[in-house]
């Protein structure tokens, strides 16, 4: 199965140029978890979601895409 949020937020995040441990400072996670959310491992949560398009710059909506999560939630 296709882990399109989780490659919408590593594509975001390289485009911003940041590595896994830059945006995961940022928003307080550790990069296990920014990790298994890119992976598609786990679905962020709401506020973590937020968090996530904060530190990009970009605007929840467009990170989700009108994607619904798979996995676990974090």
């Amino acid at each position: 199965m296709e882990n399109r949020l989780g490659s919408r937020i590593r594509a975001f995040r390289k485009l911003k140029n940041l590595t896994q441990r830059e945006l995961a400072d940022r928003i307080h996670l550790s990069v296990a978890v920014l990790g298994a959310i890119e992976r598609g491992a786990k679905t962020p949560s709401p506020h973590v979601l937020r968090a996530i398009g904060e530190a990009l710059g970009i605007d929840e909506e467009e990170l989700v895409g009108g994607i619904q999560g798979g996995g676990d939630t974090v």
